[in-house]
């Protein structure tokens, strides 16, 4: 993690995501700084204690909720504006799910201590959070579903789409983590590699030792049936 405490910096984040009742901060790095992640590195985990709001402005994050056998379940992908703390903020509880950097990202940092004190009675703020509570009630109820009822060809194919997001080109190389793919959408490395399997024969991707190619992207939307992460 690198901290990017720039007034300059972080004002220009905020004018972008039209945050600007919090300019007025920008000259307290102990209140309010940017932090920026490499892919893959960990933003928050589940049962650590809440330090602040992570409002992410740059990149893509992954969000998972692991159960006790330590397996894990896709929930969304956080793209911006997404805020992360805010549900353990509210209801004063230990982090709930685990978020991961997807791509380089960047976040505004909201020490939790300043935004008690400082804008939670701010009613631009209330809406800003209840905006954002209210899009991740639908998206797990998306997910819940995906993982209930959605077949494992569909599941792989719509964390393929969403991890894709707006690419604009017609293929697009994944690094085959299999057993990460297949913990997260809730299936086996075995059953994974079958499916992985019956596409590559049908022709709509590409699996070799060491990546994953999209051939066609639009087998994939078929068979994701309009479902996303997201």
């Amino acid at each position: 993690m690198k901290i990017i405490d720039r007034s300059n910096d972080i004002q220009q984040e905020l004018i972008t995501y039209s945050l600007s009742f919090l300019s007025a901060h920008t000259t307290q790095p102990e209140h309010i700084h940017l932090r920026e992640y490499n892919p893959g590195e960990n933003i928050m985990q589940e049962g650590d204690e809440l330090d602040g709001l992570y409002l992410q402005v740059q990149g893509a994050s992954r969000v998972s909720s692991s159960i006790a056998t330590g397996k894990s379940l896709l929930l969304r992908f956080g793209r911006p504006l997404s805020i992360f703390g805010d549900i353990e903020l509210i209801r004063n509880v230990p982090v709930q799910s685990r978020v991961d950097a997807a791509t380089s990202s960047r976040f505004i940092f909201l020490n939790k201590t300043f935004v008690h004190r400082k804008i939670m009675q701010e009613t631009v703020f209330q809406n800003l959070l209840l905006e954002h509570l209210a899009y991740k009630l639908q998206t797990c109820t998306t997910a819940s579903r995906i993982n209930l009822l959605a077949t494992v060809e569909e599941r792989l194919a719509s964390y393929l789409l969403t991890t894709r997001g707006n690419d604009p080109f017609g293929q697009e190389i994944y690094s085959p983590h299999i057993a990460d793919i297949a913990s997260v959408i809730g299936t086996t490395p075995r059953h994974l590699n079958r499916v992985l399997q019956r596409l590559h024969i049908a022709g709509i991707i590409h699996k070799s030792r060491q990546s994953l190619v999209i051939e066609d992207w639009n087998q994939i939307e078929n068979i994701a049936n309009g479902l996303r992460y997201e």
